[in-house]
């Protein structure tokens, strides 16, 4: 097969094709060129333009809100921006930031380029577009992340409710909460800087909170030594075949000034989860008689709950197991077990930027390998 080249639309057949320009499609992309495959890769991103799912981020949040927004290899986010400044709103400071780190290294970007279909072809794949052209090539390094798969679970009677409903990748602000009833539904990072925001910041709101398992937060800091036995925990699950869990859900939430504030406060009442939405708000135990159903009456049902990895582009490969994920291996878990030539970034243990970036390392480091000595 060819090389690839920097043109204006993808080239039909290269070695490496990335797919995904977020943080880990970006360190894979500086790292192929790194191991002498500046010239057999491209990297395809369906977003408008630099700054993976950052620049869908709601405009509220800062760069202090989010959990770490871990360097790209070379070249920081600080010098990148002049600045350190912790207030910048995330949706801008992130995209500027992944677009001036193109630009420096040359990656080989293509956008916006919907890759919808990869399947086997010959002794390689072929990535069907959403323009309906196909690209070539003999290895995959999958980097979709999970923004475009939010996860709401079915409740019944989820159909019924009368008021509005939205997920954390809807959300615009607090101000438009203003007056109303709300209620939050999860357990991570996000439902509860949000609930706490809103709960702050939207005049004249009501706001409740309940999740399926009661959140753990913890006063210790969250150190180096408890972020590899979370990522280890996500790890082995993928290396089972299992579907990834969040790293949140194996180490608890950090217990920060701004949460013991807002429990001070009553914001953080936690209920456990309803069993049923009605066309008013929802309800546990509906439907006994006497004391045992109880009703609460919302506007809103806010859904924090969370993401899937976005991978049904890979679906005509058969790569999921009876465990209901896929099973990886290799040094850092980012090779597809059924299918070397195809290695999967920001998925399980790699969903995070640091761990991103060591995939996106390991993943090129592994298609260099496969592909030595071939033209």
């Amino acid at each position: 097969m060819g090389d690839c080249a920097v043109v204006d639309a993808p080239r039909s057949d290269c070695d490496v094709l990335v797919i995904g320009g977020g943080q880990a499609g970006l360190s894979a992309a500086y790292f192929l060129q790194r191991f002498s495959l500046g010239d057999r890769y491209q990297l395809l991103d369906h977003a408008p333009g630099p700054g993976g799912a950052w620049q869908f981020r709601w405009p509220t949040l800062t760069l202090d809100g989010t959990n770490h927004v871990h360097d790209l290899p070379e070249y920081g986010l600080v010098e990148a921006l002049g600045h350190d400044s912790g207030v910048v709103a995330a949706a801008s400071a992130v995209p500027e930031y992944f677009g001036k780190y193109e630009k420096r290294f040359g990656l080989r970007v293509h956008r916006p380029v919907d890759v919808t279909a990869v399947s086997y072809a010959g002794d390689g794949f072929a990535a069907r577009l959403g323009d309906g052209t196909t690209v070539t090539t003999r290895t995959i390094i999958n980097a979709t992340g999970t923004w475009e798969r939010p996860f709401v679970p079915h409740v019944p009677g989820i159909a019924d409710f009368r008021g509005r409903q939205l997920h954390t990748r809807d959300y615009l602000g607090p101000g438009e909460f203003a007056g109303q009833r709300v209620l939050v539904v999860g357990a991570g990072i996000s439902a509860v800087q949000l609930l706490i925001e809103i709960a702050r910041r939207a005049k004249d709101v009501q706001t409740f909170w309940c999740s399926r398992t009661r959140p753990v937060f913890d006063p210790q800091p969250f150190d180096p030594e408890k972020g590899r036995a979370a990522v280890a925990r996500v790890e082995d699950r993928v290396r089972a075949g299992l579907p990834p869990t969040s790293v949140v859900s194996v180490t608890g939430l950090a217990l920060t000034p701004t949460i013991a504030a807002a429990m001070d406060d009553g914001i953080l009442e936690w209920r456990p989860m309803f069993t049923r939405i009605t066309e008013n708000g929802v309800c546990w135990d509906c439907g006994l008689d006497g004391p045992g159903t109880t009703t609460l009456d919302v506007d809103v049902i806010f859904w924090n709950t969370g993401f899937r990895s976005a991978i049904d582009h890979l679906a005509p490969l058969r790569l999921r197991g009876p465990g209901g994920g896929i099973t990886m291996t290799g040094r850092l878990a980012t090779t597809v077990a059924a299918d070397e030539r195809v290695q999967l970034i920001g998925y399980g243990p790699s969903a995070s930027t640091i761990g991103a970036n060591r995939a996106g390392r390991e993943a090129a480091r592994n298609v260099a390998e496969l592909l030595k000595g071939s033209a």
